[in-house]
């Protein structure tokens, strides 16, 4: 039988091109899992300075989640978040998106890659921080905050991201509390504001005040009008329209509202709209600090505001005014958040030690019978005969006494104290200087609160869980002896430090910066790169 068959030249080229096409298509394979494995090795290189960042990976078998066309979605939804940092009040330049873009779209090798990958990563996980729980470390700024600031884990964060719609994931990062919401609806109003030429020339030095004329009022009625206090007018007199205006002016920055234009009103109302920007930055930068639930019911003391505030659900119950610590060093009102349990009904005063050493002690030198109303006790809280004691023998150091004042009208506690157990030895409390509540700064005390109305306050606290509360803290206030009374259900405090806040309906609040702790707050923002900017709409 014969076979034909192909030529044997025609058959080995195509064996050849067979086995070519073979080979091709595994160096091609070889040559991509080496890229792959290249991309691995140098996002573990990158990543093995930051722990988190390395079990991360670690556990992802060093697999990227930003360089891949998969990936765009994610990439994007993070480029967005950092081109709108400077809203949230960071550092605009520090999450700039258009230098990270570049170095993305520059990187060509598998090195390169895996360094942009890891490096991406970390930008994330520093704006989550930023955003979420602040810039600065409170306490680093001032020793007397003292916040706890609820960081969030870095690893449990970038875990959660990968698992969730990234531009939902960012959205939620900020402060959801509605402070914040209005303050940065605020701060981008005012760097529009400022975009537009701000308010216009400061109102010249000098008293003003109903009936006044010329060009001084002229200037304080446009400054007004540029505020948003006052309706456009022609009018070139102090006329019944302006004082209303001032006396809403007045009212929104917690002075005293006479419609007068004096040298404190006058201050405060030359005070720039950057400065104003800065207090706005400053407050949104302590809302991360508090980033988390106030409790459905609190009690809120702005120092600044020299208020006391029971607020339920969100909404405020009852308000008093307060006298805060003066503005001395060792006076100081620190902040911090703490829980409320009882009231001490017609308390003693346990007079601190820092007050005996320092302000009694060189009284008792002088006169043993100075600060008569206070009883000098022993380590064992015997009475100790003032007579039969050499005060001039002793320091600060070594005075072996304590000294207390009893239950009275006249005890420096007044006849309540609000007891929320802190190392500070911080609480709120009534006072029989009375007269201090009618100024318009109210900065005198040691450190603790004082309340100018401590039984209302009390009346309000009780309300949920007597039915009288008035008749069951008048009757044990008629003994005239120390009573302790449990709160059923502990009320957290915060004390803060707000000199710019929000009304859900009203005008920006503005308050005077007591202590100069918005200052020193906003310094350190600017050396991390925040900056007021001007912002067209």
């Amino acid at each position: 039988m014969l076979i034909k068959s192909m030529p044997l030249g025609a058959n080995m080229a195509r064996a050849w091109l067979v086995v070519s096409a073979f080979f091709m298509t595994l160096f091609a394979a070889s040559v991509a899992q080496a890229q792959v494995t290249d991309f691995r090795q140098a996002v573990a290189q990158a990543a093995a300075s930051d722990e988190d960042i390395a079990a991360f990976y670690r556990e992802r078998n060093f697999e990227g989640i930003w360089s891949t066309g998969a990936d765009r979605r994610r990439r994007n939804a993070l480029m967005a978040a950092f081109a709108a940092a400077g809203d949230h009040g960071l550092p605009a330049d520090r999450y700039n998106p258009e230098p990270l873009m570049a170095r993305l779209q520059a990187a060509r090798t598998p090195l390169e890659q895996g360094r942009a990958e890891v490096e991406l990563t970390r930008m994330f996980l520093d704006y989550a921080r930023d955003v979420q729980t602040g810039i600065l470390v409170p306490s680093r700024v001032d020793s007397n905050i003292h916040r706890q600031v609820p960081y969030r884990s870095r690893l449990t964060t970038i875990r959660s991201f990968v698992q969730s719609r990234p531009d939902a994931f960012l959205r939620a990062l900020p402060p959801s509390s509605p402070e914040y919401t209005r303050l940065m609806r605020e701060k981008i109003a005012m760097e529009r504001l400022l975009a537009d030429g701000g308010w216009g020339p400061a109102v010249p030095a000098g008293k003003l005040e109903a009936g006044s004329t010329g060009n001084r009022v002229i200037a304080l009625r446009n400054r007004l009008i540029a505020m948003g206090f006052l309706e456009r007018t022609n009018t070139q007199t102090y006329d019944a329209a302006i004082v209303n205006a001032v006396q809403r002016f007045q009212q929104a920055h917690g002075l005293a509202i006479d419609g007068t234009v004096g040298q404190g009103t006058l201050r405060e109302i030359n005070v720039s709209p950057e400065a104003r920007l800065q207090s706005i930055i400053v407050a949104m930068e302590r809302e991360r600090w508090n980033n988390r639930p106030r409790g459905t019911r609190h009690i809120w003391v702005n120092l600044t505001d020299f208020t006391a505030k029971i607020v339920d659900n969100d909404v405020v119950t009852f308000e008093t005014r307060s006298v805060i610590g003066a503005n001395h060093r060792d006076r100081v009102s620190p902040e911090f958040s703490d829980v409320m349990e009882f009231m001490v009904i017609n308390p003693s005063w346990y007079v601190p030690r820092s007050i005996i050493t320092k302000e009694y002690l060189p009284q008792l030198q002088r006169n043993p019978n100075a600060v008569s109303q206070l009883q000098i006790t022993d380590s064992r809280g015997r009475t100790v005969n003032r007579g039969s004691v050499d005060f001039t023998q002793y320091t600060e150091a070594n005075f072996p006494f304590s000294m207390r004042q009893p239950p009275s009208r006249g005890n420096a506690l007044g006849l309540v104290k609000f007891m929320f157990p802190n190392r500070y030895n911080i609480y709120l409390h009534d006072t029989p200087a009375k007269s201090l509540f009618g100024r318009e700064t109210r900065a005198y005390s040691h450190g603790c609160i004082r309340l100018a109305d401590p039984f209302d306050f009390a009346y309000a606290l009780l309300a949920r869980q007597v039915s009288n509360p008035e008749e069951f803290f008048q009757s044990r206030l008629s003994t005239g002896r120390e009573q302790r009374v449990d709160l059923n259900d502990p009320v957290p405090v915060h004390l803060v430090y707000r000199t710019a806040f929000t009304k859900p309906e009203g005008r920006m609040q503005y308050r005077r910066d007591v202590y100069g702790r918005d200052a020193r707050i906003w310094n350190a923002l600017a050396r991390e790169g925040v900056a007021v900017r001007a912002v067209r709409g």
